[in-house]
């Protein structure tokens, strides 16, 4: 096979054996690689019902067939699982360089299973593959982790590894490689504590062969070209990173402030971009093969906080910073380093914190809930004590280790977690823009942005503009961006590459790498068969139409005050458009037309 290295690695931690699979390519054409691929595993091998924490749950790291080929930030990989977060497949995506190790080592996928009897870790290098002991890891911080499994297996090796959190099982813990990138949602890392991994290692000496090596080239060439010349994949993400957008939603009255009760920060300018590139940067960073360099090497003077690593990302400084009412950017940066040394997701953890700060200003939470310290919103030093916390579980950070849904409920007030499918929104209000609102509500991991970022064309303009506050229309757009995020995923590219590039461009370079004809049409076909296996998984855990909402709080309670004072968001006119156009029945279930288009079964 060319662009895929045609070999499964599948890993029984309990019983020690190690298996080599051969990938079928009709598997492969279909669902294309990692996040496809991964979703299509998961709902085939592991039942519904399984406990996410359980041995009969498993865990899985893809590459996509573009992963490690010199195509435009083509290093992405994806751990994907049943999220104990909320039971969906959590197809949690990063970047760095693991994903490229793993196919220069001969491996699309490895398939961990069981559970291990005792901490242990899997040290991958090329053919050869070990299954070994990690009791002296137990415990470590992520940077340690990584720096010990070097250090006993190759100084080049490349590291995916749990902190604390995931070994505590906190139901946000996320999966870290290379120290700074994070397979971050919906718990992957908890799953990998569960299974007594500590970490995977991998060391390879291949490479990705293409089938047409000149169109291939001629390919990515004109994707290099194209995202170069973008404003934003070109020029802004480097210059200030994600953060750049801080000022600019909130320029739209659409940054969530203090737990979604506004849409406007009045020191926005304290935290985004622009101050973070001004006070802290220190360079902009890349993953492998990227183009674009929006990730920040920062550092942290004040000797409270004083401390240095990357991040954070517009979501990270967002749920620390605007949703917490904090304007301490330092105090940002500092929960952000934490949560890459202890493996924690930061969009649950600042949203949860976020959550804890509403409950107590409304008298709901009590200093006898807070570990005796009152939680008001705009505590700066509350957020970095209690991002420790969660990962040990100590005191109230037992509590938020459970995600916001959890927390809320159990003091009997479910709605004030910002969260659709019981997982975090992140930072864009839809009260003011009405797809990406319909996007949290559909979403097949609950709240996420990245599986459908509708952002672009609502609020950035890019590829083309479209009114934020309209309904009309918004069903059709949410769909694409999801079926076209589908198939990218599995690709193996960078979600930022499409400030540039769209489905024509990666077609055509995965056509060339694979020798595998993708139209435009095919790819996005692709696409919507992996958004639809997601779907039918959701359905068979107990899922319904019923579950496609927002919190209350932004379909009743307007924003009050800014340019998008006065907004709610108006799903009730587009989600049965959104059913209609994904050829779903009006309860949100795919019709069987639909899945015989697709090539899919019933759930």
């Amino acid at each position: 096979m060319f662009g895929w290295t045609g070999t499964i690695l599948r890993v029984d931690l309990s019983r020690g054996n190690i298996v080599k699979e051969a990938l079928d390519p009709k598997l492969a054409k279909m669902y294309i690689g990692a996040r496809g691929l991964g979703a299509r595993i998961i709902s085939n091998e592991v039942d519904p019902a399984a406990d996410p924490l359980g041995p009969a749950n498993k865990l899985i790291f893809a590459a996509g067939p573009l992963t490690g080929t010199y195509a435009p930030s083509c290093g992405r990989y994806d751990v994907v699982t049943k999220g104990p977060l909320n039971g969906t497949i959590a197809g949690s995506n990063s970047g760095g360089s693991f994903g490229p190790e793993l196919k220069y080592a001969g491996y699309d996928l490895i398939i961990i299973e069981e559970k291990a009897a005792g901490p242990s870790y899997i040290w991958i290098d090329d053919g050869k593959v070990e299954i070994r002991s990690a009791e002296h890891l137990w415990g470590k911080i992520v940077p340690d982790v990584t720096d010990a499994v070097r250090a006993e297996t190759d100084e080049e090796a490349k590291v995916a590894c749990i902190g604390p959190a995931g070994e505590n099982q906190v139901l946000f813990a996320c999966v870290m490689n290379e120290m700074n990138r994070a397979a971050g949602r919906t718990g992957v890392g908890a799953v990998m504590g569960s299974k007594n991994l500590k970490a995977v290692a991998v060391s390879g000496s291949g490479s990705v062969a293409a089938a047409d090596p000149d169109a291939f080239k001629q390919a990515v060439m004109k994707a290099r070209k194209k995202i170069q010349e973008h404003p934003v994949g070109g020029q802004g993400l480097k210059a200030y990173g994600t953060e750049v957008l801080v000022n600019i939603l909130n320029s739209v009255g659409c940054l969530p402030t203090r737990n979604f009760r506004e849409g406007t920060f009045a020191a926005a300018d304290k935290v985004g971009g622009e101050a973070l590139a001004a006070n802290n940067l220190i360079r902009a960073k890349g993953c492998f093969s990227c183009i674009i360099s929006c990730g920040r090497v920062t550092r942290v003077t004040d000797p409270k906080y004083e401390s240095s690593g990357e991040g954070p990302e517009y979501e990270t400084g967002w749920s620390f910073g605007p949703a917490c009412g904090v304007d301490n950017l330092d105090a940002i940066l500092k929960a952000n380093y934490l949560c890459n040394e202890l493996g924690l997701d930061t969009i649950t953890m600042g949203s949860t914190i976020a959550c804890a700060m509403d409950l107590f200003a409304d008298g709901i939470m009590t200093l006898k809930d807070t570990d005796g310290k009152p939680l008001e919103f705009g505590d700066a030093d509350a957020v970095v004590e209690l991002t420790k916390k969660t990962a040990y579980k100590e005191g109230l950070g037992a509590k938020l280790a459970l995600g916001s849904y959890r927390l809320a409920e159990g003091f009997g007030h479910p709605e004030y977690s910002m969260t659709t499918k019981k997982q975090e929104m992140p930072a864009y209000d839809p009260r003011g823009i009405m797809g990406i609102g319909l996007h949290y509500a559909t979403g097949n991991r609950g709240g996420d942005h990245v599986r459908g970022y509708t952002i672009a064309v609502e609020v950035l303009g890019t590829p083309f503009k479209v009114d934020q506050y309209a309904t009309k229309g918004k069903a059709e757009i949410v769909k694409t961006f999801q079926n076209l995020t589908a198939a990218l995923d599995s690709s193996g590219a960078c979600l930022f590459s499409t400030f540039g590039i769209g489905g024509d461009e990666l077609a055509e370079m995965l056509s060339a790498l694979t020798g595998v004809p993708y139209s435009t049409e095919e790819f996005m076909k692709a696409g919507e068969r992996i958004w639809n296996t997601e779907r039918l998984w959701n359905l068979k855990i107990g899922l319904s139409g019923k579950d496609d909402t927002l919190p209350e709080r932004l379909l009743k309670n307007p924003i009050p005050a800014g340019p998008s004072k006065g907004k709610v968001n108006l799903l009730g006119k587009m989600l049965p458009e959104y059913y209609e156009v994904r050829g779903w029945d009006k309860n949100g279930v795919p019709t069987a037309a639909k899945l015989k288009e697709l090539g899919l079964t019933a759930a």
